[in-house]
Parts: structure tokens; sequence; C-alpha cells
């Protein structure tokens, strides 16, 4: 490339030094700007694809979040439990009050 620029300012009457350092800078110019865009290519695509050492770290922390939603299932149902057995029993301790009440009223009756 830098050879073809060499000729085009040649051929436009440029000075044979003067063809050859702005073919050089530009040849060099060009060379680091695809460098430059190359590496942001490169940057840019690392950034959006997952490695396996991602994939087995997302793996892990699902694994971990699936345990910690079994530990909180079965927190509820515990509560669960125990919920209906305190109504069971406070149900069973306000028929005794009623009964208690009804017989307070209907024996002094």
């Amino acid at each position: 490339m830098e050879l073809a620029i060499y000729n085009a300012f040649r051929e436009a009457g440029v000075e044979e030094e003067k063809a050859q350092a702005i073919a050089a800078n530009l040849n060099a110019n060009f060379n680091t700007t695809v460098s430059k865009a190359i590496e942001q290519h490169y940057a840019i695509h690392s950034q959006q694809i997952a490695t396996k050492g991602d994939v087995e770290t997302v793996r892990f922390e699902v694994e971990k979040l699936r345990l910690e939603i079994e530990k909180v299932r079965a927190e509820i149902e515990k509560s669960k439990t125990e919920i209906i057995r305190w109504m069971f029993g406070a149900i069973i301790a306000a028929a005794g009050i009623a009964m208690a009440i009804a017989r307070l009223f209907l024996t002094a009756a």
C-alpha cells in the first residue's frame, strides 16, 4: 500500500523524499488506526462472550439461589403448619370459653 501511495505522489510531481515521507507517514497512521479498530472490536467482542468460567459462575449462583428458595419454602411450610396449630387451638379455646359463658348464663337463669 505504501508503494502505491508513493507512486501516486511521484506521478503528481511531488519530490521523491517528500513522497517517501508522506507515504510512510500515511501508512503508519493507517496501520495505527486499523490496529486501534481491531483492538476496540475485540474489546467489545470479549465483553459480549461468556467464558466457561462465566458460565460456571452463573451455574453456581443459580444453584445457590435454588437452595435458598428451597430453604424459604421449607420455612413457609413450617410456618403454615404452626399457624394451623395455633388457629385450631384458638378455635377450641374460643369454643370452650363460649360454652363456659353459655353455662354461666343458662345455670344462672
